[in-house]
């Protein structure tokens, strides 16, 4: 029987070993993480989670589930504005959980927050469990997306959100070249300055390239379940954002 395999960047390897050098990287970079996420994108990133929290709209008493939420930005913020809630950060990399649980925001909300080591294909919740999941710049990393968003539609209650935050494909083929003239030239010279690893990020940039764009990505958010799924470009569609709902 021949092996599956998938991409690591643009390597294809054994669909074993993908999880394991997914958290290598994020294991190797976990200590600069934040500070390279702001270099990348130039603080952009903010903005784009910040339109995020605009479009998820929050609530008092809500139940969320940050899935490859790493350091808990995507909690914190979630937090804030709903004023009152819980949010569980779960992440395939304890390295990056522990960087989040040293933040300053993490001590202010400890009694709202949980930091769980999982897999996004195999969460470690009971079916209709929280009342809103996100995974920001996490999900083109899961071996199999279409698997971690099934598993989303399940520990989702009825009337549950989902909402994808990933980079994706720019509609203009010349803005597009020269995005990837910045993503291949610049970004794994920032890693290397940054954060002493080039490796990383050359797989980070690789790894955008790989992933569906807007149209097809919206067919497996509504494939695993969800309704009114929807998406907005941010920054042109050199981000993306994915709504849909457990209807």
């Amino acid at each position: 029987m021949t092996e599956k395999t998938t991409h690591f960047g643009f390597q294809t390897v054994p669909e074993h070993e993908k999880a394991g050098r997914v958290r290598g990287v994020f294991g190797s970079v976990a200590s600069k993480y934040d500070v390279m996420n702001d270099a990348m994108s130039m603080g952009i990133h903010r903005i784009w989670k910040d339109a995020m929290m605009d479009w998820l709209a929050p609530r008092a008493g809500q139940r969320l589930l940050d899935v490859a939420g790493g350091t808990g930005d995507i909690a914190f913020r979630f937090l804030k504005r709903a004023g009152s809630g819980h949010a569980t950060v779960l992440d395939l990399t304890e390295p990056m959980l522990i960087e989040g649980r040293k933040r300053a925001e993490a001590d202010q909300m400890a009694d709202s927050l949980d930091w769980v080591v999982g897999d996004a294909m195999a969460l470690p919740f009971a079916d209709n469990s929280f009342d809103v999941y996100t995974i920001s710049f996490g999900i083109r990393n899961v071996t199999r997306p279409q698997k971690a968003l099934n598993e989303a539609f399940r520990v989702l209650k009825p009337g549950g959100r989902l909402m994808v935050l990933e980079f994706s494909q720019i509609p203009n083929d010349l803005m597009q070249k020269v995005y990837d003239l910045y993503s291949f030239h610049i970004i794994p010279r920032l890693g290397q300055a940054i954060a002493g690893d080039r490796d990383s990020y050359q797989y980070l940039v690789e790894s955008i390239r790989q992933f569906p764009d807007q149209d097809t990505f919206l067919g497996m958010v509504r494939t695993a379940g969800f309704e009114q799924a929807k998406y907005r470009n941010l920054s042109m569609g050199i981000a993306c954002l994915h709504s849909g709902w457990k209807l």
